[in-house]
């Protein structure tokens, strides 16, 4: 390691770097073909074809042929998940905004303010509470 220079160090590291950023490019461009829903089957093998067997100059023309839609895919995708996760979020608390009936959270707490207060006894808690989670 001795007769390595650091200056090589340097220039392998970043031709490293360089070549994963380049496959994460490049199967990050395969992906987006393949998620088209505007382009038929027969324009997803040309673009195919065209980016593995001319990589380079494939996924350049692509990203300046098609770069603005696969952003747009990429922002609707991003924003479909967010919308699931957050509807997955109010419906496992028991809070969707849709839900025209009482919620659960807000009548578990009511539930207990009247058992805290004696309006209710530790049987009746329990029969209501179990009545309203099933």
């Amino acid at each position: 390691m001795d007769d390595y220079p650091a200056l090589n160090l340097f220039w392998t590291m970043l031709w490293l770097f360089l070549w994963i950023l380049w496959f994460f490019l490049m199967f990050k461009v395969l992906t987006d073909i393949f998620r088209s829903h505007d382009m038929g089957g027969w324009g997803k093998a040309g673009w195919t074809i065209f980016v593995i067997l001319l990589p380079y100059l494939g996924v350049l023309v692509y990203l300046i042929a098609r770069g603005k839609e696969m952003g747009r895919r990429d922002r609707a995708l991003a924003a479909q998940a967010e919308g699931e996760f957050q509807d997955y979020i109010r419906k496992a608390a028991g809070t969707d905004d849709r839900d025209t009936g009482p919620r659960h959270v807000d009548e578990l707490a009511r539930l207990a303010d009247l058992k805290s207060s004696g309006a209710i006894s530790e049987d009746e808690f329990r029969a209501a509470k179990q009545k309203l989670l099933t």
